[in-house]
């Protein structure tokens, strides 16, 4: 679960940067919110992974 939490925990980070853009109209805020979904593309990638290897341990241990 603590990866589930960092997930959530940055993407509100990303909640002021996202409200300048949106409700302020300011274009740097909008890179910044650019910028930070591309980091949580990455992160959610690695949990991805990290899945697929949880799984294929659980499934080895399981058969052997």
């Amino acid at each position: 679960m603590d990866k589930f939490q960092q997930l959530v925990d940055y993407v509100q980070t990303l909640e002021t940067d996202f409200h300048k853009f949106y409700e302020k109209g300011q274009a740097a805020a909008g890179t910044r919110v650019r910028k930070g979904l591309s980091e949580l593309r990455k992160m959610c990638q690695d949990v991805r992974k990290n899945v697929q290897e949880v799984k294929a341990e659980r499934k080895a241990a399981k058969s052997g």
